[in-house]
């Protein structure tokens, strides 16, 4: 398993489907993982410090967890069959669920736990950006402190995460 940091979500034109985008920890790959429309917003608000005035989805997961009494200890992207990424959360007790990558990512930046992939995955679906396309991720990180939750439609659904 490699640690994945979360670089943000990038919104792919011309079909306005936002892209999740990871990068290793100790490495030079990027994992770019297509979501919907509100999973990228919700990411897209924790990333930005927005708090709704009702909890989202993943915030109401969180305080379930705080409220049982567990722990969330990572979360894993753990393949990718037939162009469908497939996650889990791991808690203490050694018990796992399955998830939506999309929805693992939300979950562990809310929590602060790490964000891994298998290294199948990483081979199968991982880029490499030369050094020259840098500055295309620094324009990307631009980007995302100026982007705003309402860029997101949330009356669309789609992307290949499952």
């Amino acid at each position: 398993m490699s640690e994945m940091q979360l670089v943000g979500i990038r919104v792919e034109q011309p079909q306005n489907q936002p892209v999740l985008l990871l990068r290793e920890s100790e490495g030079e790959r990027f994992l770019p993982i297509w979501i919907g429309q509100n999973e990228a917003a919700a990411i897209a608000l924790e990333q930005q410090g927005i708090a709704p005035a009702r909890p989202l989805t993943h915030d109401l997961i969180k305080d379930v967890i705080d409220a049982l009494g567990r722990t969330l200890l990572e979360v894993r992207i753990v393949d990718l069959r037939e162009g469908t990424f497939y996650a889990e959360l791991v808690f203490d007790g050694d018990v796992s669920v399955s998830a939506r990558p999309s929805d693992a990512v939300a979950l562990a930046i809310r929590v602060g736990v790490p964000i891994l992939s298998d290294e199948a995955v990483l081979e199968e679906a991982g880029l490499v950006i030369p050094d020259e396309r840098e500055d295309e991720v620094e324009k990307f990180k631009e980007f995302l402190d100026s982007v705003s939750p309402e860029d997101f439609n949330p009356g669309e659904s789609g992307g290949q995460e499952g």
